[in-house]
Formats: C-alpha cells, sequence, structure tokens
C-alpha cells in the first residue's frame, strides 16, 4: 500500500510539533543578544549599512534618495576595473552608519534628517556590449528615477526643485563605473528637468570631440569616457554655457582641445588654482558659474593626487587632496543638485587598506550632507575674486 505525499507531509509536521513539544525553544542568541546591531564589519554590505532593496525589481518602492550602482567599465581609455568600483564604494563606507552620521562641519545627519535614503543595489549591465549597457544604464537610471518619493513635505522644505511634469523626483547618488555613464544619466535627468549645468571635478576635461580622438575607429568607440560630455552638448543634455570643471591638470592636443571645451559650454578651474586662490575663490567662482538651476555634480576620484587615490584609471600627479576637495564640495551648500555621480574608483589599484575606497565613499557622504541641507538663494552669490589662501 502506497502513502500519499499529503500524508506523509502530515507526518513530518506532527512530528516537527512533538518535537518542539519535548525539547522546547532553542535560541539562546535572542535570549542574550537579541536585535544587536551590526558593527562596522559585520553584515551585508550596503553602503553605510543603509537599507538595501533591487528598486529596479520593485518598481513600487519609494525612497527620497537612491544610492545606486552602474558597474560599467567597457570605455576606458587606460586601466580597466571601475566595473568594480560600486562594491569598493561600499566597502569603503563600511564604517559610516545612519545612527553615528552627524557632520558637526555641516550639522546634520544626512541619513536621519527627514529624507528616506536607501541603497538601490546595482544596474546589471552587460560587460559584452557597450551600447546595450549604455542603453541599460539609462533603462535602469530612469526607471528608479520614477519611483515614489516618501517625504514630499520634507522636499518642500527643503526648495528641492520639481521636475517638468510638476512632481517631485528622487535624487540618485550614482556609484560608478567609468566616466562614460553620465552620458546616459544626463539624458535621463534632462528628460526630467530639461537642460542642466555640470559640476565636473576632475583631471580630465571629458569633452574631447571624438573627430580628434586617439583611438576613435568607429561610431561605438567615439562613445567612450572621454567624450561623453562632448556627446552630451552636441544631444541638448547640457545647459549653454553654464556648466565648469574643477581640478583640471591633464595635457591637451592644443588650442583646439580647449576650444572645444568652451564650445560644450564649460569653464575650467585649475587644480592649481587651489594654490593661487583658495578655496572660498574656487567655490564662489562655481556658484557663480553655476546659478539657481538644476546642476549634476560629477565626481572622478581621479581629480584627487595619487598618493591619496591611486586606485583609478587615469591617474594625474598634482591633485587635489581629500581634505581640498571635501572643502570645496561643503562649500557647495545651497545649489539646486538634481543628481551626483562618483565614478572612476578601480579597488584593483587601491592598497590593502582601502584609502580610495573610503576617500571616494566619504564624498558620497558630503554630498548627502550638502543635499540633506537644501537649496537656497545664496547660489547666484557673484565671486570677490579673492587671493588669500583659505587653507
Amino acid at each position: 500500500m502506497h502513502t500519499s505525499l499529503a500524508t506523509l507531509c502530515g507526518l513530518v509536521t506532527a512530528l516537527a510539533v512533538s518535537a518542539h513539544g519535548t525539547h522546547g525553544k532553542v535560541d539562546p542568541w535572542n535570549d542574550e543578544y537579541a536585535n544587536t546591531p551590526d558593527l562596522s564589519f559585520s553584515g551585508v554590505t550596503s553602503f553605510a549599512h543603509l537599507p538595501h532593496v533591487k528598486c529596479l525589481d520593485k518598481p513600487e518602492q519609494a525612497f527620497d534618495v537612491a544610492l545606486l550602482g552602474v558597474p560599467f567599465d567597457s570605455a576606458v581609455s587606460f586601466r580597466p576595473g571601475a566595473r568594480f568600483g560600486p562594491y569598493a564604494l561600499r566597502s569603503g563606507s563600511r564604517r559610516q552608519r545612519p545612527e553615528r552620521g552627524y557632520t558637526s562641519r555641516l550639522k546634520v545627519n544626512p541619513y536621519t534628517n527627514g529624507l528616506y535614503v536607501l541603497d538601490c543595489g546595482d544596474v546589471p549591465v552587460t560587460p559584452f556590449d557597450p551600447e546595450t549597457a549604455i542603453k541599460q544604464v539609462k533603462a535602469g537610471y530612469k526607471s528608479v528615477l520614477h519611483h515614489p518619493i516618501v517625504n514630499e513635505e520634507e522636499m518642500k522644505r527643503l526648495h528641492m526643485q520639481k521636475g517638468l511634469d510638476g512632481e517631485y523626483h528622487p535624487r540618485i547618488i550614482a556609484l560608478g563605473g567609468d566616466h562614460t555613464i553620465v552620458l546616459p544619466i544626463l539624458d535621463a535627468v534632462s528628460e526630467v528637468y530639461g537642460p542642466v549645468s555640470v559640476i565636473h571635478f576632475d583631471a580630465h576635461i571629458d569633452t574631447w570631440n571624438p573627430n580628434r580622438y586617439l583611438g576613435s575607429v568607429s561610431l561605438q568607440a567615439d562613445v567612450n569616457h572621454g567624450t561623453f560630455f562632448w556627446h552630451a552638448y552636441e544631444s541638448g543634455f547640457i545647459k549653454a554655457n553654464s556648466s565648469i570643471h574643477a581640478g583640471i591638470r591633464t595635457r591637451f592636443s592644443g588650442p583646439q582641445d580647449l576650444d572645444d571645451d568652451v564650445t560644450a559650454g564649460f569653464d575650467l578651474i585649475h587644480t592649481f588654482d587651489i594654490d593661487d586662490h583658495g578655496v572660498e575663490w574656487i567655490a564662489e567662482k562655481i556658484k557663480a558659474r553655476i546659478g539657481t538651476g538644476p546642476v549634476v555634480i560629477s565626481l572622478d576620484v581621479d581629480v584627487m593626487d595619487p598618493s591619496i587615490v591611486p586606485a583609478t584609471g587615469t591617474p594625474e600627479s598634482g591633485g587635489w587632496t581629500s581634505r581640498e576637495l571635501r572643502r570645496i564640495i561643503h562649500s557647495l551648500v545651497g545649489l539646486n543638485i538634481v543628481a551626483f555621480d562618483v565614478v572612476e574608483l578601480s579597488p584593483a589599484y587601491d592598497t590593502q587598506a582601502e584609502i580610495s575606497a573610503i576617500a571616494a565613499a566619504d564624498m558620497v557622504y558630503d554630498f548627502l550632507s550638502i543635499l540633506a541641507l537644501g537649496v537656497d538663494d545664496k547660489s547666484t552669490k557673484k565671486t570677490d575674486a579673492r587671493t588669500v589662501d583659505e587653507l
């Protein structure tokens, strides 16, 4: 005689109940250590131990600020590896946590200030087809940008800008990835806000005209981490004559590269300007250039000196220290910021102490902090051309 599956399941359940009744509940962890929080070195590695959800699979998931990884590095010109940047940024943020996130400098805890911050995981882009990967980045970013928000009243209190559709949209901090990811990001952001200004921290201008860019041997090769701003300009994603580079110190083919940079809508702050004029002069020049319109802040970690951040694909000597850069970022409080990104972190070139990843993760923390302080009308204050080094 055969025993049915239902009968077997019933027997197993009965045995389990009997065993529980005989031996009692065995749970020594919760008896003594219930609700013990994870420490900096334990737990699932989300950014700053934030709650984490794969937002692309849950379009109903609401948040006000998203950390979104973009592990793409198929368009680099020198050292690859930035596809592991999102992993490294999360690892570098392990000593950050919401319950200990207050900054005495800016007097805010960006994790508990009223905006709900969520780690939304990564956009799983293909490593085999750059054209498709760029389409995936835009699709993933655009989807997250159109998720519902949690705290509309907080966004209103902070004077955050609504989209052209009259609705509030989440702010996204993209964790790259090579710098090419900013092209589809600007595409998605400009659809929501119209053409935007860009504050670009980098050693390189990234407005190289692909007609003169070494290695541009095809239409696909024309789109890379050195030409993406030129394509963004040609596509109308960038507001005319309202963007600025900061920290530039690369070599050029000649004056024509700088002419193209002006054509693409950028002004330029050289890395040595910090010695000649100081942090406050740099900040005021940035604010005067940007004004009150929507702005995207894009930070290539190679803006910092390779002695501070060795883990990047195209290092250049003579960069800013992490302290100098953080002071400049802090001074941008009040701008109408609609998106951020940190790119070109390539952890294979980092030290065992993860100094690059830690520095880059601290920049994300500073982005969150100035975002939590909101938008004000001081962003239009004109430069006073001070020449005193504020450091």
